[in-house]
């Protein structure tokens, strides 16, 4: 069971083609569009436009299948709230079944591995310069991908390097021994692989600017002249991507733009998930 409290379209697809590849049944719940409407806190009086809570929603869809897959976006206004990871963990622990993330308030690990996978094709010598670049956007947007892509970069064999704005610091926690950069032109000199990704503020400098956008430095968009400072780099991003904002055309549509493989991946790394989850019953 995939079930959807956000949109999707990559992850959405993945996920179900790498269960089918694997001789699955599949049923899709958005949560949003097809089913009542769910409360997540606990102690509440439910006299809202909320119609059952999440508590007696999860054992009942335990009941309907064998392995439970979850997509549920950070709130951005509470910081401990998300995370804590709160819906996610409760399937956890209600369910009675295995649970996976596909996409959770602070992590996408399965598009981290994808991403991984890419880099791994992609490389032209053995340890890569890879760098996650902040860069505009005109909505906040959670830190889940790059904080997951932290995550595995630091666990790959790769120099890795994030650059952002000052103020805009993902949790410790996922930069890990990563370097970061503020000056932007020179975390991009000599990159094998460019990783662009908008994030909301975090609020690790300052809490009260969590979920918040606190810069629209169009100067952060990937264009030509920021590839140009690279080593021959590649373009990456795990899409949607906003045109304009995040990227340039011409830089996405470039031979160097590799979007389209590495979208192509989430089907293997969510095979390779899902797969070894089932063996392991």
């Amino acid at each position: 069971m995939m079930i959807f409290f956000n949109n999707s379209l990559r992850t959405r697809l993945s996920t179900q083609k790498a269960a089918m590849n694997l001789g699955m049944n599949v049923i899709v719940l958005d949560v949003n569009a097809g089913a009542w409407k769910l409360e997540t806190e606990r102690g509440v009086i439910m006299d809202g436009d909320k119609s059952e809570h999440l508590l007696e929603a999860i054992p009942v869809m335990g009941c309907y299948c064998d392995m439970i897959g979850v997509r549920s976006f950070a709130g951005l206004t509470d910081r401990e709230y998300d995370y804590a990871e709160t819906v996610l963990n409760q399937f956890i622990k209600y369910s009675g079944k295995p649970v996976f993330a596909m996409e959770t308030a602070t992590v996408h690990p399965l598009q981290a591995f994808a991403d991984l996978i890419t880099i791994e094709e992609y490389k032209t010598i053995k340890r890569p310069k890879v760098v996650l670049t902040w860069a505009p956007h005109c909505r906040a947007l959670p830190q889940a991908v790059p904080n997951s892509f932290a995550q595995w970069m630091n666990a790959a064999d790769v120099d890795f390097v994030i650059t952002h704005p000052e103020g805009y610091e993902l949790d410790p926690k996922f930069v890990g021994n990563a370097r970061v950069e503020y000056d932007q032109k020179k975390a991009f000199e000599s990159a094998d692989f460019i990783y662009a990704k908008n994030w909301s503020n975090p609020g690790v400098t300052n809490p009260a600017d969590y979920g918040k956008i606190t810069s629209k430095d169009m100067s952060w968009t990937v264009d030509t002249e920021h590839m140009s400072w690279t080593n021959n780099g590649k373009f990456m991003h795990c899409l949607p991507v906003r045109r304009g904002l995040i990227v340039t055309d011409d830089v996405i549509e470039s031979a160097n733009s590799i979007v389209i493989p590495e979208a192509a991946n989430r089907e293997i790394s969510c095979s390779v998930v899902i797969k070894r989850m089932l063996e392991s019953l």
